[in-house]
């Protein structure tokens, strides 16, 4: 059976993609522990981080690098902090949050929900960003 995030790079299930490739996607998360809150997920289905295979570890980390630029400049925190955590969906997924302290880390934190306007407002001001940073795989 297809994990939730397979279900959404499927299209099954909406999602607010910012990042689309052959490997990878990345999208808004719905639960954001601050606005710009983005999650970064291979295509393949990794339960644990520790089994991706190096070649895609290694792209997931470049494509989670180029998001963080584009985060920085949309939202000026003081760092874009990346998390795996991996408890709630068995398919492996990076946390880019924007923060200014380690509070902003906290799951505890998180938004119970956010309006689609808010997740396309974030997610249109992250890939206008990545595009005039020429970086390519700014999802449409």
């Amino acid at each position: 059976m297809p994990t939730l995030f397979t279900r959404i790079i499927d299209g099954e299930i909406p999602g607010t993609f910012v990042w689309r490739d052959p490997q990878a996607v990345a999208f808004m998360s719905i639960n954001p522990l601050r606005a710009g809150h983005t999650l970064v997920v291979p295509r393949m289905e990794v339960d644990h981080w520790v089994d991706c295979p190096p070649d895609l570890r290694n792209h997931l980390f470049g494509v989670s690098q180029d998001l963080s630029r584009a985060i920085m400049e949309v939202y000026r925190p003081t760092k874009v902090g990346l998390m795996i955590a991996g408890l709630e969906v068995p398919h492996l997924h990076i946390h880019l949050v924007p923060m200014d302290g380690v509070h902003d880390l906290d799951f505890a934190n998180a938004a119970p929900s956010v309006s689609q306007e808010e997740l396309e407002e974030s997610a249109g001001s992250i890939r206008s960003t990545l595009s005039s940073l020429g970086l390519e795989g700014a999802s449409e």
